[in-house]
């Protein structure tokens, strides 16, 4: 059974504050299974985004959520465009936000 949104949002929040860096939720999504989005802030004026993997990428007994890179090292405005697309197609997802100058982020990431 997969963990909730909002659950799996505190743990990863709890994970990232330990390490020093700073999360936000800059958009609420759906509790139980909305999609999260995670925009990594460089602190140099780029940002990395992640999203949920495809779910032919993993097992399908995986329980954890799994991520992908989409965008490395893009500018604020195509970040912001990146995310208005993505609500036109599901309004409920989650955008959480991170900043680390250590370019390091707490997600189980699919190569």
């Amino acid at each position: 059974m997969r963990v909730t949104s909002v659950i799996w949002l505190a743990v990863f929040m709890r994970k990232e504050a330990s390490r020093g860096a700073y999360v936000t939720v800059a958009k609420k999504g759906a509790q139980q299974a909305g999609a999260i989005f995670v925009l990594h802030n460089h602190l140099d004026g780029t940002f990395d985004i992640y999203g949920p993997a495809p779910q032919s990428m993993f097992e399908a007994n995986q329980s954890e959520r799994q991520f992908e890179l989409i965008h490395q090292k893009v500018q604020q405005d195509t970040a912001d465009q990146y995310f208005e697309k993505q609500k036109s197609f599901d309004p409920d997802l989650w955008i959480i936000e991170t900043e680390s100058g250590s370019g390091e982020i707490s997600l189980e990431v699919m190569s």
